[in-house]
């Protein structure tokens, strides 16, 4: 089951949070989690084509991040234990501002 996790997080304070990310999420999440990739926006205009090219009220997802899980259990498991342990608490505690995800969003996908 791949999860494919989007953020909009504020753009004012993204700098802090990239930071962040690089330094001390990304490592300790792909360490401790089967992420595929951790992806954090470059700061290059997105391409929007389409039938409907709507803009998103937030602008484009800035932080993309996808987790190959063995299943749902997995998944579950795997977020209690290691997002709901002492290492990824002590990452979070400097977190530059918790509250800056505009919009977060999970979505699962089948491999092909």
């Amino acid at each position: 089951m791949i999860e494919i996790r989007s953020y909009h997080y504020n753009p004012e304070k993204f700098d802090l949070y990239k930071k962040w990310a690089i330094e001390e999420a990304a490592p300790f999440l792909k360490a401790n989690l089967p992420v595929i990739g951790f992806w954090i926006d470059n700061g290059k205009a997105p391409e929007l084509t389409g039938s409907d090219p709507t803009p998103h009220k937030h602008g484009v997802a800035n932080v993309t991040w996808i987790i190959d899980w063995e299943s749902e259990d997995a998944r579950a498991k795997g977020f209690k234990d290691i997002l709901g342990g002492d290492g990824w608490a002590d990452i979070w505690s400097r977190h530059p501002d918790a509250d800056g995800y505009l919009q977060m969003e999970a979505r699962f996908a089948e491999a092909l």
